[in-house]
This record gives C-alpha cells, sequence and structure tokens, in this order.
C-alpha cells in the first residue's frame, strides 16, 4: 500500500519518506488506512523553499487579497463539513455533535471569517506615526510559519485549520503544516480545501503545506532554519522544550502552549452557599470530553470545614457514577496511567479511579485524588503534575494563609479560577487570594469553570511558562493573536511614496493610527 501524498508547492506528490505511520480508532484501537508518511529532510527541504517563495508575493500583498483567501477557505469547510466531522470523529473518537459538528467547526470557520476580517482593516498592524522625528512603525509579515497541532482540538486548532494557522496567513505569511499523527486524515481534508480555495483567490503555491510526521531531529531541524520566520506548537511539555530548545539556538521565535493544571479555589461561603450546584459543575466540566481539554481544572484548593467535606463527598460520588470518556489514543491512554502514578508516588490519595476505564476502546477510569494543604507543600512540583485527561486533585488546606502559600508555589497555567460567596462574605480572603493567581494565570475567573474558551478579542489562552513559552502573546482571540506571527518594522525618513500605505498621510482606510500620540 502506497502512502498518503504531501502538499508541497502547490502540488500534491509522493513524499520522499522515511518510513509510514497509519492513524487509529481510539473507540476500537484499531489501526486506519491509508498508510501516512513520516517525511524526511528532502520534503521539509522542498516545502521551505516553497513557502520562502510564497513570502516573497505575501509580504507586500494586501490584507483585502489575503482575507478573500481566508474567507474562500472557510466556505470550503462548510462544504465538506460532513466528510470532516465523520473522519474527525473515527480518528479521534470524539462526538459528532454536538462537539465535532455543532461546536468546533463553526468556531474554526468563525475564526478564519475575524482573521480575514483583522486583515482587511489592518488595525492589527498598530500603525504608529511620529511627525517631528520623521519616524513610522507598524506590524508586518514575519515569514513562513511552521504549525504544529495538537491532538484534541483537530479543527480549531488543527495546523491547517486552527487559531494558529489563521493568525499566521492574516498576519502576511505562508504556513507548512505539520499533522498531528492522531488525525492526518482530517488534516488532510482540511489541506485539500485550503488549496482549492488558493487556486481560486490567485494565492502563491506555498501559501499552505501540509506533512503528517517527520523525526524529532528533523523536526528540531525545521523550526530552527533560516527560511522559517516563526512556529506554533501545541502539544507536550517534553516535545514542545525539545523545539524551542533548538529555536532558541538559532534565534528563531516559537511559541509553546505546553500544561496546565488550571487551578480553581472554593472559598468556604461559596460552598456553605452552593455546594451541590458547584460539585455538579465541577464534574462536569472535569469530566467533559474525557478532561481531554488545555483549560481541564486539573487542581481544586478547598479549605477544612464541613462544606468542603461535604462538597469532596459529592464530587467523588459525582465522579463514581459518571460515564466514562474515549481517550483520543493510547499515547494518552498511557501518559495518563504514568501521570497518576507519579501523583500516588508523590503522596495523593487515591478517592476514585486510576483503573480500566469501562469507556469504548481507549478509557481510564473517572479519577480524582486528594492530598493536604501540608502535604502539598512538601512536594508541590511533583503534585502539579499534569494529568491530561479524565483527572483532578483536590488539595485540602488547613487556612486561608495556606491556600495563599500554595498559590504561590504554582507553576504558570493558562487559567486560575476562584468561587466566591455572593453575599460577599469571601471577599476579604478573596482580596488576599486573587494577587497571587493573577501573576500564576494567562485568565483569571470568578465563579465560573475554565474549560470554554471564548474566541474573543480579549481572550487570553495563554500564560506564564510551563503554561507557555511566553507570558506575553496568546493562542486565541484575533488580532492579538496575530502579533505572534509579525514583526515591528520602522521607516526612518523614508520618502512618502515609498512607505507602507497604512502609514502615508494620504491613508484613507479603516485602521487605527497612533499619529502623533493620538488615535485616529
Amino acid at each position: 500500500m502506497s502512502a498518503e501524498p504531501v502538499l508541497i508547492a502547490g502540488q500534491w506528490r509522493p513524499s520522499e519518506n522515511t518510513g509510514t505511520f497509519q492513524a487509529a480508532a481510539p473507540a476500537t484501537a484499531e489501526s486506519l488506512e491509508p498508510l501516512y508518511p513520516i517525511s524526511s529532510w528532502a520534503d521539509c527541504e522542498a516545502a521551505l523553499d516553497s513557502a520562502r517563495d510564497a513570502f516573497l508575493e505575501m509580504r507586500v500583498m494586501p490584507g483585502e487579497k489575503i482575507a478573500t483567501f481566508l474567507e474562500a477557505y472557510a466556505a470550503k469547510i462548510e462544504e465538506r463539513a460532513e466528510a470532516l466531522v465523520d473522519l474527525a470523529h473515527l480518528e479521534t473518537a470524539l462526538p459528532k455533535t454536538p462537539r465535532l459538528a455543532d461546536a468546533e467547526l463553526p468556531r474554526t470557520t468563525g475564526q478564519l471569517r475575524q482573521a480575514a476580517a483583522a486583515a482587511r482593516s489592518g488595525s492589527w498592524r498598530h500603525p504608529v506615526i511620529d511627525t517631528a522625528a520623521g519616524i513610522r512603525s507598524c506590524y508586518g509579515p514575519i515569514g513562513p510559519v511552521l504549525v504544529f497541532g495538537p491532538n484534541n482540538f483537530p479543527f480549531a486548532f488543527g495546523s491547517a485549520s486552527g487559531g494558529d494557522f489563521a493568525a499566521a496567513v492574516a498576519a502576511g505569511n505562508p504556513v507548512i503544516a505539520k499533522a498531528n499523527s492522531s488525525h492526518p486524515g482530517t488534516t488532510k481534508l482540511f489541506a485539500e480545501a485550503a488549496r482549492l480555495a488558493a487556486v481560486e483567490t490567485g494565492m502563491p503555491a506555498g501559501i499552505v503545506q501540509l506533512i503528517y510526521r517527520t523525526s524529532h531531529p528533523i523536526g528540531e531541524q525545521l523550526v530552527a532554519d533560516e527560511r522559517i520566520g516563526a512556529t506554533g506548537y501545541t502539544g507536550s511539555r517534553k516535545a514542545g522544550l525539545a523545539l524551542k530548545r533548538a529555536a532558541d539556538a538559532a534565534g528563531k521565535p516559537i511559541y509553546l502552549e505546553l500544561s496546565s493544571v488550571n487551578p480553581v479555589v472554593y472559598l468556604p461561603h461559596a460552598l456553605e452557599e452552593k455546594g451541590d450546584a458547584l460539585a455538579e459543575e465541577f464534574t462536569g466540566s472535569c469530566l467533559m470530553g474525557a478532561g481531554q481539554f488545555c483549560t481541564n481544572p486539573g487542581l481544586v484548593l478547598l479549605i477544612e470545614g464541613e462544606a468542603s467535606s461535604r462538597f469532596l463527598a459529592d464530587v467523588t460520588q459525582r465522579f463514581e457514577g459518571a460515564a466514562v470518556g474515549t481517550l483520543l489514543s493510547r499515547s494518552v491512554e498511557k501518559a495518563l496511567h504514568e501521570s497518576h502514578r507519579v501523583l500516588q508516588k508523590a503522596g495523593a490519595e487515591v478517592l476514585c479511579g486510576t483503573g480500566p476505564g469501562s469507556g469504548a476502546g481507549h478509557s481510564v477510569a473517572n479519577t480524582l485524588f486528594h492530598v493536604s494543604g501540608e502535604a502539598f507543600l512538601r512536594d508541590p512540583a511533583t503534585l502539579q503534575t499534569e494529568a491530561f485527561g479524565n483527572t483532578s486533585l483536590v488539595v485540602t488546606a488547613s487556612s486561608l494563609e495556606q491556600v495563599a502559600a500554595i498559590l504561590e508555589e504554582l507553576e504558570g497555567n493558562l487559567t486560575g479560577s476562584i468561587y466566591s460567596a455572593t453575599t460577599g462574605a469571601d471577599d476579604d480572603a478573596y482580596d488576599l487570594l486573587a494577587p497571587i493567581l493573577r501573576q500564576k494565570t494567562g485568565r483569571l475567573l470568578n465563579d465560573k469553570m475554565p474549560t470554554g474558551v471564548a474566541v474573543s478579542p480579549a481572550m487570553n489562552h495563554g500564560g506564564p511558562y510551563p503554561a507557555t513559552g511566553h507570558p506575553g502573546f496568546t493562542a486565541v482571540g484575533i488580532p492579538a493573536a496575530m502579533t505572534r506571527f509579525a514583526m515591528l518594522q520602522s521607516y526612518d525618513n523614508v520618502r512618502p511614496h515609498r512607505l507602507p500605505a497604512i502609514l502615508r498621510d494620504d491613508y484613507t482606510g479603516p485602521a487605527q493610527r497612533l499619529l502623533d500620540g493620538t488615535w485616529s
């Protein structure tokens, strides 16, 4: 059986590969046809050359033309919605509805259209004009972008369809997509649609290219190549940090989303006020999608007391009675069991779970751990081990002050939540804890679970290390996500007709500009 072709320089062509692999159906653990290639450096070299050529066109391309491509691509996705949903369901076991068809696919096309609007407007370029000094600046495209997609969002974070892709292209960069090995067929369908949209809108051949897998050394060589402008990566901490070392050594920007336990603090009066409802909400959030969300609430902080004891007993019972979901792959199942072993070795008590799950295919029992605040503080690093899946660790502190001490020990996270009473009875406690948690998280929530990530201009899907590689950027939210794939370009004493249109005195477009200190 021959391997599927790669998309390079606008053509689907046989790969010069070093081997092949197959995706697997998580619900049955059976291998799926067809074979996909593990690309050699020859494939990468050809893709890099084509991306460089495409960038020469795109770096001077009007935003209107880029927007037209993104909108055409969104329409092509909608035309193929049924095929995309069917194949993604087979490759990931994520439910067709409401997850894939009703939530993730509309979010994906919505992101592309938001990116198109930003490209057309140009406001993301943040034009600044200082007429007295004769200096003008704006953001411009950085160069070809390499995108590594994750396993858990085949559409909205996919390497050829998701937020990184949309932001990179909208900023004027071609994309080399490295498919996730869990859903290569789904990614290929997206790349096919993108290629058709590119042809119809007259875009350069190398605007979207696709490879499926490489060796780790070749992946590191890719992110460090001189032709790459930047890399977007979502995945495991170990693999991401290896890529970061290679990119850093070459001076290449790389934006990482790695791991997060997303702490949730329940203050005492909030539990007294509505403990049953909070237990139900937490259980639903933690176990949704078998816990395979980067914002899954993996660490819960309580303060000793009757309300906390009732809450913990209620959540344990709910975990035991809830349906067990299917995990994305054998490797996810294996990694989750390993995380359980690490937590237990560090002293976490098993309240329920850790064994084989009753779900279809790859599954692990819904798992809840417990540890005292004192024990957590003895080994905070190990007890923050991310358990990617249907698992959470509950820490019961002896006092509010101990909760504050625990928060001080936390690594960086994508999110942090604090639940407090509506009566104001917890306000003093909130005022103590919130400033600590604020510095540990990209997004601070009140009285809300963190699993929902709205595609909003105000969203921050980022955070301090190791949640991401840099706390100043977000992977979700246009236009903020676009600046990761841009460079600040200053023009000093450049003649007016040589300036980008957005910096000229006769500019009449829609972008907001900072003109001598005043937005206009």
